[in-house]
């Protein structure tokens, strides 16, 4: 496990279940058995900022200030506009596999697999000749379970380790060059539906939010909150496709299958590594 990054979730929880008594600095690096100075210098070298700043992210308030930030970006985007604060997003492009590729459950394609560190953890990666066709987040038990969910998703696949390959995709992903960075394209299996959301979600603009009834809105299925969340929840590419940038109108986080802590640190590390944050 990430030492860093299993430091940061428990005082994370920390900060969860204590967050009416407004804990200290000293608080929190004794929840999760650091010193101060320590604990400082983990957050600057996992975040870039102060345990205070980067704890402001966590909040409820930035949350609700993030969803009404994302009312004016797609305003933006409808008149043409960009802003420079989203230069560092992503270059993803997506395609679903054919119905008949679907049916076939991957025969004649070839998939590469491997575990690795990342800022949030563990990370299982698998990606084909076509594109990146696997991303979730794991834990040193879970392993054998997510090499076994991948070869039955695609069980007429040809599927092989290859480390090497899996920990330079990685650090693309989590640690990009902004001015060399080449497009992530995803190879991906879904209904309609699930794509369309998918789709939706890779809209969502680098340390932005989205709700899900906005998610349904974009899509054309307004009423279909539901549907969209179950989509969102089956998403095979984590992380890319951002699905923890869908939060509930309320400023509440919201589920994450790859656990609620994970899910507040990578939205309170994009919002500390936007491009036009103040020093």
């Amino acid at each position: 496990m990430n030492t860093h990054y299993e430091k940061i979730e428990k005082a994370i929880g920390f900060i969860n279940e204590n967050h009416t008594a407004q804990p200290n600095l000293d608080d929190i690096a004794n929840a999760v058995g650091l010193s101060s100075f320590h604990f400082q210098r983990l957050f600057r070298e996992w975040a870039g900022i102060t345990p205070k700043r980067f704890l402001q992210y966590l909040t409820v308030d930035h949350a609700k200030k993030l969803l009404e930030e994302s009312s004016i970006f797609d305003t933006a985007l409808e008149t043409g506009l960009s802003s420079q604060s989203r230069l560092y997003d992503h270059f993803v492009t997506l395609e679903a596999v054919t119905p008949g590729e679907y049916k076939n459950r991957g025969q004649n394609i070839s998939i590469n697999y491997g575990f690795t560190q990342c800022p949030f953890g563990l990370v299982f990666i698998a990606a084909t000749n076509r594109g990146i066709c696997h991303l979730s987040f794991s834990t040193p038990e879970s392993m054998p379970e997510s090499i076994r969910s991948l070869q039955q998703k695609w069980r007429n696949a040809k599927i092989a380790e290859n480390q090497l390959r899996i920990e330079t995709l990685s650090n693309k992903i989590f640690n990009p060059d902004t001015q060399t960075q080449k497009k992530f394209h995803l190879f991906i299996q879904g209904t309609n539906f699930q794509v369309r959301v998918w789709e939706s979600l890779l809209r969502i603009p680098y340390s932005a939010v989205s709700s899900y009834q906005n998610v349904a809105s974009s899509i054309g299925a307004p009423t279909a909150t539901r549907a969209v969340a179950n989509a969102i929840a089956n998403n095979p590419v984590g992380f890319l496709i951002p699905c923890h940038r869908v939060i509930r109108n309320t400023g509440a986080i919201g589920g994450y299958r790859w656990n609620n802590k994970r899910k507040q640190a990578i939205l309170a590390w994009e919002s500390a590594n936007d491009l036009n944050l103040d020093p």
